[in-house]
């Protein structure tokens, strides 16, 4: 056909200029693959393997480390360290006690034994640190590793814990010392993410106390739960700030409103409520130091008990869905004017959640390892002044758990509760506060008697040797939660504690600290005061001169 023979020079050079295009796509497509491929096989071989020359295969310098774990971590902070040459650490080796895990090699690092090797390879190695890379590790082995270092005269360090390696990466960064809590800390918690989440997510949230160490605490792993509102109130304006500030830059798109009240003032505690309209009440502000409440009673009767009827009241007004108070061991047979005004505060809100359709739960627990006050940050500030330690009794035995783990388990609590319960956490073993100054020391690097001493001061005003959990004729009953039991409420007359509540607040208006006491002890029939001198005000209880103490009296 004549018109096929015209048309096939155009049709040829179509073809051509298909070809020629998809020649450069396939020509760009295998220069890219080359490429990348070449990359990756140098990056493979240099992090995995021994096989390339010394000069592209170079240990960082720095002091010979030994690494403790062979795990996801471990291999992580290798590449890290392999990653930059200024790191400080030359890994020398590593120890895991998994029997598959040996003669293996993690970024060119071999494995060489077992955890029960290490003083062995620690002196053969010439080792100068050891890193203890296990983020799950239980508080026993790390005590057994931590106390095998020691013995061996090397540093010793650690990683993140689980749940503080939230993306799942390692950095330089994040090897720390090992602090008392990981030592004495329990196992992480595990938490009913779905019922905790049923209550907050999308709740207008208040929490009083919220610039304190467990108010803020609270604040931040609600944040988590995306509430509709998060209202923090405190009476401190710069700690407020502070942790208003930190909320925001960690939260950005969570509505956070700063509150600089007084929970005492019972106006201004309704006005809110009336205004925010919270569905979940966290009340965690209250006066707690011990020997400062002994001496000042009024202020202790006035803002525990009066701030927390104010706000029980308010929520209770506002028709808020839950309401939790976070009380303290020290409420259970009381003696000291702080744990008597507690234990006040906690019959008050258990009388008023009987005729209310609020459901109020109280939980109750102990120390907290570096709360504000708290006895860690005072012995580490003494150590580094060089002592004294000081320890007021050598028998003195406390709970403890961190700040984290009991703010975990309050939420946890808090979707428990049904109302009228009274919460009390599973605080472990007690801990003898002499082998808590003596650990943190030899944390330290120096050594207990000889480089610091530890001196005894004697019990200050309302301190007991050791902390009750439960009040008798309080049954405890297990929970869906093995680390949170739930007391049986003692039955409670509303006329009756309302109307002793109003006589003990009336109380504090006259600043007759011997009628408070007296008042205090007709509210709180196991509050047993350690001191009993007559008409004395508290601060003439204080370990005074004799001559001084006999004076008051």
């Amino acid at each position: 056909d004549h018109r096929d023979l015209h048309s096939f020079p155009t049709r040829r050079s179509s073809d051509l200029l298909v070809f020629y295009r998809t020649l450069l796509v396939l020509d760009w497509g295998v220069l890219m693959a080359l490429m990348l491929s070449s990359r990756f096989i140098f990056r493979f071989y240099r992090e995995n393997c021994s096989l390339l020359p010394q000069r592209f295969h170079q240990q960082p310098e720095g002091h010979a480390t030994l690494i403790v774990g062979a795990g996801d971590a471990a291999n992580l902070l290798i590449k890290e360290v392999q990653r930059h040459n200024n790191t400080g650490f030359k890994i020398v080796g590593l120890v895991d006690d998994n029997p598959e895990k040996q003669g293996l090699k993690l970024g060119g690092i071999p494995v060489l034994g077992q955890t029960s090797q290490l003083p062995k390879l620690i002196r053969e190695l010439h080792v100068e640190e050891v890193i203890i890379a296990v983020p799950s590790a239980h508080k026993k082995f790390i005590r057994k590793i931590v106390a095998c270092c020691k013995s061996s005269g090397v540093q010793f360090k650690t990683l993140p814990s689980i749940p503080d390696l939230i993306d799942g990466s390692v950095a330089i960064s994040q090897i720390r010392k090992v602090e008392i809590d990981d030592l004495l800390g329990r196992d992480p918690v595990q938490l009913d993410q779905q019922a905790i989440s049923s209550y907050l997510t999308g709740k207008r949230v208040l929490v009083t106390g919220a610039a304190g160490s467990i108010g803020s605490e609270i604040c931040r792993q609600v944040c988590v739960y995306n509430p509709a509102k998060l209202l923090i109130l405190d009476s401190a304006e710069t700690p407020l700030y502070h942790i208003e500030k930190e909320l925001v830059s960690r939260f950005p798109d969570l509505r956070i409103i700063p509150i600089i009240a007084d929970i005492r003032q019972r106006e201004r505690i309704a006005t809110l409520c009336d205004s925010f309209l919270p569905q979940v009440v966290f009340h965690a502000a209250a006066y707690k130091h011990v020997p400062m409440m002994e001496y000042n009673p009024v202020e202790a009767v006035s803002n525990n008990v009066g701030g927390t009827m104010n706000l029980s009241d308010a929520a209770h007004g506002c028709g808020a869905e839950r309401f939790v108070m976070i009380s303290t061991d020290k409420a259970v047979n009381p003696t000291n004017v702080m744990g008597a005004s507690k234990r006040a505060a906690e019959l008050y809100v258990q009388a008023l959640s009987r005729n209310s359709n609020t459901r109020f739960s109280t939980v109750r627990f102990g120390n907290v390892l570096g709360s504000n006050g708290s006895v860690i940050p005072l012995f580490k500030k003494q150590i580094l002044e060089g002592g004294p330690v000081t320890v007021t009794d050598p028998r003195v035995i406390r709970y403890f758990m961190t700040i984290p783990e009991a703010c975990q388990l309050v939420l946890q609590a808090a979707s428990l509760g049904q109302g009228n319960d009274v919460f009390v956490l599973d605080m472990g073993e007690p801990v003898r506060i002499l082998d808590l100054a003596e650990e943190l020391i030899r944390l330290s690097g120096l050594v207990p008697y000889e480089d610091i001493d530890i001196v005894f001061s004697g019990l200050r005003p309302g301190e007991k040797l050791y902390e009750e959990l439960l009040i008798d004729g309080e049954g405890v009953k297990p929970t869906h939660h093995e680390k949170i039991r739930i007391a049986a409420a003692v039955e409670l007359d509303w006329v009756v504690i309302k109307e002793q509540i109003k006589v003990l607040l009336d109380t504090t208006a006259t600043f007759d600290t011997s009628t408070l006491l007296q008042q205090l002890k007709a509210t709180v029939p196991e509050f047993t005061p350690q001191y009993h001198f007559q008409g004395a005000p508290p601060f003439a209880f204080s370990r005074l001169r004799p001559d001084v103490v006999r004076e008051a009296s």
